[in-house]
């Protein structure tokens, strides 16, 4: 995915993360990502930045069949532990190891951002994908990306203090509990996913912005109503002309 060594240097952390019931937004925003934007079970899905299968199995849980892809040894020897059953295979977004039209069905989430050419990956995406197949992506909303609120009170300003325009390097460390994790990545705008996707043959057929659930509020306590207000995930849907 690119940032190869920067998932594998963080794939210790990331395994505790991700797998820690409740603990990051995955848990309170995918089921709104599988019912309105992923299509239903066809022939063969492609998820694009698997990590340690968290995406994919939820995937297979919901009938799809479906090969995982990922730069990082680590997480790949995790995702197979976790389903002996499933395809968990070595590459990269940006020069997937698969020939023309396998596919009719390709799924990021949370992974575009973190490669170093998001547009040769959402071509690369195209070219594995059957005509009319669908790409399925969740990213960090841009205006997220772009700016940060000044407090944890739930009516704190939204602040962008610098461009919201142009590709940015992304770096930030978090803890919750016991748990630390390093995100890296790149920010852009919106306009410049659609041109991707544009580019790459691709026709949006649903945007969405989806809000902090119910239950993410009450998990995460009253701070979370700012995400009532500014969306932290930008989700579409493209179809393959």
């Amino acid at each position: 995915m690119s940032g190869a060594s920067d998932w594998e240097a963080e794939a210790g952390n990331w395994i505790r993360w991700a797998r820690a019931p409740g603990h990051d937004s995955y848990w309170y925003y995918r089921d709104g990502f599988f019912d309105q934007l992923v299509p239903p079970p066809g022939v063969l899905t492609l998820e694009i930045g698997c990590g340690e299968g968290r995406v994919t199995r939820d995937l297979r849980d919901r009938g799809h069949r479906v090969v995982g892809i990922d730069t990082s040894p680590t997480l790949l020897r995790y995702a197979r532990d976790a389903d002996p059953g499933g395809r968990y295979l070595t590459g990269d977004g940006m020069g997937l190891p698969f020939p023309d039209a396998t596919f009719d069905l390709a799924v990021t989430y949370n992974s575009l951002m973190d490669m170093d050419d998001m547009p040769a990956a959402v071509g690369e995406a195209a070219r594995v994908l059957m005509p009319g197949g669908r790409f399925a992506v969740s990213v960090t909303h841009p205006v997220n990306d772009a700016g940060t609120f000044s407090s944890r009170e739930p009516t704190a300003p939204f602040v962008i203090s610098g461009s919201y325009l142009g590709r940015r390097r992304f770096e930030g460390t978090f803890g919750r509990g016991e748990l630390t994790m390093t995100f890296r990545g790149w920010c852009y705008p919106l306009e410049d996913y659609a041109r991707a996707l544009e580019g790459a043959g691709f026709v949006i057929e649903r945007i969405r912005e989806p809000a902090a659930t119910d239950a993410a509020v009450a998990a995460g306590g009253e701070a979370q109503h700012r995400w009532r207000r500014v969306p932290l995930f930008l989700q579409m849907l493209a179809r393959k002309g």
